[in-house]
């Protein structure tokens, strides 16, 4: 089960509720799925029961008790815990939630995490005679765009180098009504830096990297092809992972979340924690699950940071997110192939499936950063 499945799962519960006449209230049009916080447990956490308290003139944990039995009977979920005020600790079916996720970004590609149409927001971002302003709110209208609103950008002051180099517009330049102030303005790039002379990715990812808070570093520390450089490894994963897919054809096999199993299946290579090195063996064929579970936990978490970033206008947080999934996958990506005398096998296909998963969120997290993700590296 996905996040977004999940998300579904939840207000298909609240509605069961509304049905038998335990709840009183309207069906929200979403309901937020996340990581447990501090305190919590399981594999995903919801609020929705504090949201929906007040409405249902019921106090929050009465309202999780209602829905704790719904989710329960529920396809892919194993338990539900409630901690705290009344939040919902869901734990899924791992082994069949690792399936269904990396079906679903194979399904989606670049646009997994995406809305799945306009949701008749309209955004005005309107920033500064500043490159980094500029920069940043054409990354942030980018994911508004992926969430479903209509998103406008304007500037008091542009320079169409800024175009050339960068890949950046606006719709329009000049002052502003008083009704529309400066709605974004990070900390400028410091006088001494020349983000444009990186070049159009490495001086994008130089000013979207860091918070807006933060005060962008625009070395050459951003062009190094090492593993210091987290741009190189974002783009190495996925360069990795995209080559997976051309050796696999070359071996005569391609991918599958969910294969048949073998007859009789050969070792398995499972994940370890140093990059790029594979770890211990194993003699039995691993879920998806238990061979890359922080990879696969960074993978479904990835929409909701798309709608995180879009929310708060931080671009930012898409960035660390797509280095989070590369040092996931970078000690995983060397387990796909078979070795030496192996054969292709169900958990070679299903580990392929994984590594075409990686390669879609990172081209597509890249391309909303208007950053490009190159096949070879």
């Amino acid at each position: 089960m996905t996040p977004v499945e999940l998300s579904r799962t939840v207000l298909h519960a609240v509605r069961r509720a509304v049905d038998a006449g335990e709840l009183s209230v309207a069906v929200p049009t979403r309901a937020v799925v996340a990581p447990p916080g501090p305190g919590g447990c399981g594999d995903y956490a919801t609020g929705i029961a504090l949201q929906l308290a007040r409405p249902a003139g019921q106090p929050p944990l009465k309202v999780a008790e209602v829905l704790r039995p719904h989710l329960l009977g529920a396809d892919g979920i194993t338990d539900v815990v409630l901690t705290g005020p009344g939040f919902l600790n869901i734990s899924l079916d791992r082994a069949a939630s690792g399936v269904g996720l990396v079906g679903e970004i194979l399904r989606r590609g670049e646009r997994y995490g995406y809305a799945d149409g306009p949701d008749g927001r309209v955004v005005q971002l309107h920033c500064p005679h500043d490159l980094r302003a500029v920069v940043v709110a054409d990354a942030a209208a980018r994911l508004l765009r992926s969430q479903g609103a209509l998103v406008r950008v304007t500037a008091e002051g542009f320079e169409d180098a800024w175009t050339s180099v960068l890949g950046v517009a606006v719709d329009a330049v000049g002052r502003a009504p008083a009704e529309l102030p400066v709605n974004v303005r990070p900390v400028p790039a410091p006088g001494s830096a020349d983000p444009m002379s990186l070049g159009r990715d490495a001086g994008r990812w130089a000013l979207l990297h860091p918070a807006a808070h933060d005060r962008p570093r625009a070395g050459d520390q951003h062009l190094v092809q090492r593993e210091s450089n987290p741009l190189f490894r974002v783009r190495y994963a996925h360069a990795r992972a995209r080559a997976a897919t051309r050796n696999a054809a070359d071996l005569g096999f391609t991918a599958d979340p969910d294969p048949d199993p073998d007859p009789d299946p050969g070792p398995v290579t499972v994940a370890g924690s140093d990059t790029g090195t594979p770890a211990d063996t194993a003699t039995v064929t691993a879920p998806l699950a238990d061979v890359a579970p922080d990879l696969l936990a960074a993978l479904a978490d990835h929409p909701r940071v798309l709608a995180a970033a879009a929310d708060h206008r931080a671009p930012d947080r898409l960035a660390r997110h797509l280095v989070t999934v590369a040092d996931a996958a970078l000690p995983f990506l060397p387990t796909v192939l078979p070795r030496g005398g192996e054969k292709p096998s169900a958990a070679h296909r299903a580990r392929l499936a994984l590594a075409e998963a990686v390669g879609a969120v990172l081209a597509g997290g890249l391309d909303l950063l208007g950053i490009d993700a190159p096949d070879h590296l």
